[in-house]
C-alpha cells in the first residue's frame, strides 16, 4: 500500500450538554460506544460492533485499509491523555515504525500504533484509540469500585444489624424453645404420672376385688366342706352302728342327711377370681411404650433378623441381602430344590430368629405394596399344600395383620378383626412382648397403634410374612 500518512493534530473537546460525545473517524455518522461492559473491555473488546471499530477494519469493508487510513488523514476530537486517566510520564514509541503507541488492537490484544493498523500487522483488526480504551476500562472501573462499595455497605450493615438482630433472636428463640421442651416433658411426665397412679389404683381395686372373692370363696367352700364331713360322719355311723332294725325306721332322717349333702354344689373356678387383664390397659401407656421400644435411643430392635431362605415359597423371590421380599407374577420355570420347610404353595417366609422370651421388635417397609401379612407364627406351622393348615392367619399357630383390596384387618385362626386405618402406613412395626405375652402392630409415622392382643403363646415364634403385591422389606 502506498497511501501516505498525514500527521493531524489530535484535539479534545468536551462534548456539549445537547451532543453526544463522539469519536469523527471521517466518516459522517459514525459514532464510537465507550460504553462496554467491564467483562468485554478486560477481554480485549472482541466481538464490539461500535462505530469506532468498525471504521478501523480496513480490509473488511472492501476499501483496502482505506477507511482507516480515512480515519487517520482527517481531524480527530478524541480525549486527551489528562481527560482520559493516563498519567503515564512518557508514551511508548513502536518498534517497527519507530511512532507513539497510542492505539490499541483488540484481535491481537496489544498497543500499536496508527501505521500498524494502516499498512502494518494490525490492518483490518478492530482497534481503538488508547484514550478511549483507557477511558472505557476506567469506567468500567469506577463502576465496579461503586459496586463494590455498595456491597461491603451491605455486608456491614448485615454484620451490624442482621446478624446482631440474629443473635438477639437466637436467644430468645432458643430460651422459648426450651421452655417449650420442659413444659411438653413436664406435661408428659405429669400425665404419665397420673396414667401411672391411676393404673395402680385400679390394679389395687382389682386385687382388692379378687382377695375378697377368694376370702368369699373360701369361707364358702371351708363351709360347705364342714358341712360334707359332718353328714359324711354321721351317714358313716348310722351305717356302722345302727342295728338294721332301727336303720330301717331311719329311712327319713338318712334321706334328709343325703339330700344335705347333695345340696353342697361342686367346686369351680371362674374369671372372677382372677385379676382382670383390663385393669391395666391405657392406650397412652402402651403407645408410649410401642414408641419407646420400636423408635427410641434404646429400640428394642432385632439388628440381626432376616429372612430364611429354606423357607421362602416360590412364588417369592428373596434379595442378596435375605432382607426383601418380592412377589413374582410369573411362577419361575425351576422349581428350587425340594426342602421340608419351604412353603410350596402359599406366597409365605420365615424368619430367620425364634423368640421365646424377653421384648422382640422389628420393622417392615412395605412400600407400595397392596397385599401383605406380617405377624408371627410357631415353627410347627405346616408348610406344604394350599389348605389353611400352612396359610398365614387362618389357623390357631399363627397371628397376622393383613392388608388386602385396601382393607386392613388382624387375622388368626380364621377369624378377622377389621381395623380402622387413617392413613396407609409405608410401614409398620411388629412388638412381641414373651412375658406379658402381648403382641402388638405399630404404625411409627404417625405413632399408631394399628392393634394390640394379649395370647397364650405355648411354643416359640417365629417372624411371618407373605406378600402377593410388590414388595416387603425388613428394616434395621
Amino acid at each position: 500500500m502506498s497511501a501516505e500518512l498525514v500527521p493531524r493534530v489530535l484535539t479534545c473537546s468536551p462534548p456539549t450538554p445537547s451532543e453526544p460525545e463522539t469519536f469523527n473517524v471521517g466518516i459522517t455518522g459514525r459514532q464510537m460506544d465507550c460504553e462496554q461492559p467491564i467483562f468485554s473491555v478486560l477481554s480485549g473488546g472482541a466481538g464490539q460492533k461500535s462505530g469506532g471499530d468498525a471504521a478501523m477494519r480496513g480490509g473488511g469493508d472492501g476499501g483496502g485499509g482505506g477507511g482507516v487510513a480515512a480515519a487517520f488523514s482527517s481531524p480527530v476530537a478524541t480525549t486527551s491523555d489528562t481527560e482520559s486517566g493516563i498519567f503515564s510520564g512518557e508514551s511508548e514509541l513502536c518498534m517497527e515504525h519507530e511512532t507513539e503507541l497510542d492505539w490499541f488492537c483488540g484481535t491481537e490484544q496489544k498497543l500499536i500504533c496508527s501505521h500498524c493498523a494502516i499498512v502494518g500487522s494490525c490492518n483490518g483488526h478492530t482497534v481503538t484509540p488508547l484514550a478511549t480504551r483507557v477511558s472505557s476500562i476506567r469506567n468500567q472501573l469506577v463502576d465496579v469500585c461503586e459496586k463494590m462499595q455498595l456491597k461491603a455497605l451491605r455486608i456491614e450493615r448485615f454484620l451490624d444489624q442482621t446478624l446482631t438482630g440474629k443473635e438477639q433472636k437466637l436467644q430468645t428463640a432458643a430460651s422459648r424453645t426450651r421452655e417449650q421442651v420442659l413444659a411438653q416433658v413436664s406435661a408428659a411426665r405429669e400425665a404419665l404420672e397420673e396414667e401411672e397412679q391411676r393404673l395402680l389404683e385400679e390394679v389395687q381395686r382389682e386385687e382388692e376385688r379378687v382377695e375378697q372373692c377368694l376370702l368369699t370363696q373360701r369361707a364358702h367352700w371351708s363351709q360347705s366342706l364342714t358341712t360334707l364331713s359332718q353328714t359324711r360322719s354321721r351317714l358313716v355311723h348310722t351305717l356302722t352302728h345302727t342295728p338294721d332294725t332301727q336303720l330301717v325306721t331311719s329311712v327319713q332322717e338318712i334321706a334328709e342327711r343325703m339330700e344335705e349333702a347333695e345340696g353342697v354344689s361342686e367346686p369351680c373356678d371362674t374369671d372372677q377370681l382372677n385379676l382382670n387383664p383390663s385393669c391395666s390397659e391405657s392406650k397412652l401407656l402402651r403407645n408410649l411404650w410401642a414408641t419407646a421400644a420400636l423408635l427410641g435411643p434404646n429400640a428394642l430392635r432385632s439388628p440381626y433378623l432376616k429372612f430364611d431362605e429354606r423357607t421362602v415359597s416360590p412364588l417369592l423371590s428373596l434379595s442378596e441381602d435375605l432382607c426383601t421380599l418380592t412377589f413374582l407374577h410369573k411362577k419361575p420355570r425351576q422349581s428350587p430344590a425340594y426342602d421340608p420347610a419351604r412353603f410350596d404353595c402359599w406366597p409365605n417366609a420365615l424368619g430367620s430368629q425364634s423368640m421365646s422370651s424377653g421384648t422382640h421388635s422389628w420393622m417392615l417397609d412395605v412400600g407400595e405394596s397392596g397385599a401383605f401379612k406380617v405377624g408371627v407364627c410357631y415353627a410347627s406351622l405346616e408348610r406344604k399344600g394350599s389348605g389353611n393348615e400352612a396359610r398365614l392367619g387362618y389357623n390357631p399357630q399363627s397371628w397376622v395383620l393383613s392388608r388386602y383390596d385396601g382393607d386392613y384387618s388382624f387375622c388368626h385362626a380364621g377369624k378377622k378383626v377389621p381395623l380402622q386405618v387413617v392413613t396407609t402406613p409405608k410401614r409398620i412395626g411388629v412388638l412381641l412382648d414373651w412375658p406379658s405375652q402381648t403382641l402388638l402392630f405399630y404404625e411409627p409415622d404417625s405413632s399408631a397403634v394399628l392393634y394390640c392382643t394379649s395370647q397364650h403363646f405355648s411354643a416359640p415364634l417365629l417372624p411371618a410374612c407373605a406378600v402377593t403385591d410388590r414388595s416387603i422389606t425388613i428394616v434395621h
